[in-house]
């Protein structure tokens, strides 16, 4: 178990990978109505997590392309209702990053995931 494994609140990664790791941060803001509609689902190459609105921590590969995607699910709404998503390639680097989930579900399903800092 590595020490960002060890770390509270940093969701470790579990699929198999032998080099080092490094921190990733997603900020999910809720856009008001959005906290009693939708549920924030993340993803780190391909392994969904529920989580919750604000800052999420995870233990990523820093020598590999990592995919993170994140998604607003619901089960409200009508037939045409949108799902925000909005997902990235990270390329490989040892520094953490910090990436923020933009959305307008007005104008459309694909948001954005920008690096910050």
């Amino acid at each position: 178990m590595t020490e960002l494994a060890r770390t509270p609140g940093v969701i470790p990664y579990v699929d198999h990978h032998d080099g080092p790791r490094r921190l990733l941060a997603v900020e999910i803001p809720h856009l008001g109505h959005t906290v009693r509609a939708y549920a924030p689902i993340a993803s780190i190459d391909g392994r969904q997590y529920v989580v919750s609105w604000g800052s999420v921590s995870f233990e990523i590969p820093a020598d590999r392309n990592v995919h993170v995607s994140v998604h607003l699910h619901t089960n409200s709404g009508y037939e045409h209702t949108i799902t925000p998503f909005a997902s990235t390639v990270l390329p490989p680097h040892p520094a953490p990053i910090r990436l923020l989930a933009q959305f307008t579900p007005s104008q459309g399903p694909q948001g954005a995931l920008v690096p910050v800092g």
